[in-house]
């Protein structure tokens, strides 16, 4: 689907994010696959490569309805509870226009300006610089920020953050990378017992049950049941390794959009970058799985090299911001509590350049007073 406009792009976003949804379910009914060639092994150790692979079609075809099944029990239990669970990870809690009413009316306004549903507000205690949202309905929808977000970023910050924030939820990001992560998690969980059951076990696979001529070992007996195996350890693996790609392209996809949006909801993109700048790898939050900082608007976990990044760098985005919104960078911005002593850096007045202009006096020491009541002349005083 082409794409020509901010709109069209988070339509062509929305339909490429489906066909990539529906990727992560192939990727479940390929684990029972593989779990079926290691269940065809186990009860006979003594079969050929194509009697293993058609027993283990058989097995997917029966097993077809309670994978789906599964799968679909998984995303009903995260549709009720998964904002329990975040909560519990973070500590995030709700508050009211009396507890915060800096942040609620700054929500509220952005809201009131475009005909969004406010979702519900909470705030986290943690010196990290973060915000996400997160939902699957109306009812659910929030927007969780950091109590050190909100020291040391201004309201037009806070309220870019707020719009990008909200555009997640008008795109319905929120919904996708909730289910994206939970179906995710269901391959990384299989994924995970099956390497540990058998790397921990003394599964032996060469020894069939009855003696066979030397001419059938290429095909059949324990050469066949092992190539199976290593089939199948080759496509969980495979599996597992495409549905972190997956999910990064669903995350870092969106934040360029959300960045987009929280302008368009601002009008501001001075202050998207500048909170962007702040934010910049000061966004860690201690005890947060993967996925929670994968639905927050900048995650520093970076991975190798960059490869597992689930977001794009805050130099992409602010280059973007620059060139398609017209704004300026800045660049690394410091923040008061970068000092050692958490208070605001202070300048030694030598340091200072010469002031200059009518009220400057060349002559008087580097952090004198300036002006013309430095020095009073006059009756009240004298020249030195």
């Amino acid at each position: 689907m082409a794409a020509y406009g901010l709109y069209t792009h988070i339509a062509s976003n929305k339909f490429r994010s489906m066909l990539l949804l529906a990727g992560l379910f192939v990727l479940i009914y390929v684990m029972v696959f593989a779990g079926a060639l290691i269940a065809e092994v186990v009860i006979n150790s003594d079969g050929s490569v194509d009697y293993y692979l058609a027993g283990a079609a058989r097995d997917l075809i029966r097993a077809f309805p309670y994978a789906t099944g599964g799968a679909a029990l998984w995303i009903v239990i995260a549709y009720f509870f998964h904002q329990n669970i975040i909560d519990a990870v973070t500590g995030g809690e709700d508050v009211t226009r009396l507890q915060q009413p800096r942040l609620y009316n700054l929500l509220e306004n952005l809201c009131i300006s475009r005909g969004i549903p406010m979702p519900k507000l909470k705030v986290m205690d943690s010196e990290a610089l973060n915000a996400f949202a997160t939902g699957l309905n109306r009812r659910q929808y929030s927007v969780t920020v950091t109590t050190g977000l909100l020291r040391a970023l201004n309201d037009q910050e806070i309220e870019a953050v707020l719009g990008h924030e909200l555009t997640h939820i008008r795109n319905g990001d929120v919904q996708l990378m909730v289910v994206a992560v939970v179906i995710a998690g269901v391959v990384g969980f299989f994924a995970e017992l099956f390497f540990r059951s058998f790397f921990y076990s003394n599964w032996n696979f060469g020894g069939g049950r009855s003696s066979r001529s030397s001419s059938d070992g290429d095909s059949k007996g324990g050469g066949a049941a092992v190539v199976i195996v290593i089939l199948a350890v080759a496509l969980i693996a495979l599996a597992w390794a495409l549905s972190l790609v997956v999910r990064l392209a669903l995350s870092r996809s969106r934040e360029l959009l959300a960045d987009a949006g929280s302008v368009e909801l601002t009008k501001n993109p001075d202050a998207m970058i500048s909170a962007l700048r702040k934010i910049e790898n000061r966004g860690e939050l201690p005890g947060a799985t993967s996925a929670v900082m994968e639905l927050c608007v900048d995650n520093p976990r970076e991975g190798f090299a960059d490869l597992f990044a689930t977001h794009p760098s805050v130099d992409s985005r602010v280059a973007a911001l620059v060139k398609f919104a017209g704004g300026h960078d800045p660049g690394p911005l410091a923040l008061p509590s970068d000092t050692d002593d958490g208070t605001d850096a202070q300048v030694d007045p030598g340091q200072l350049p010469p002031p200059s202009g009518p009220w400057s006096d060349a002559d008087a020491p580097a952090g004198a007073p300036q002006g013309p009541w430095a020095k009073p002349a006059g009756p009240w005083g004298k020249r030195m």
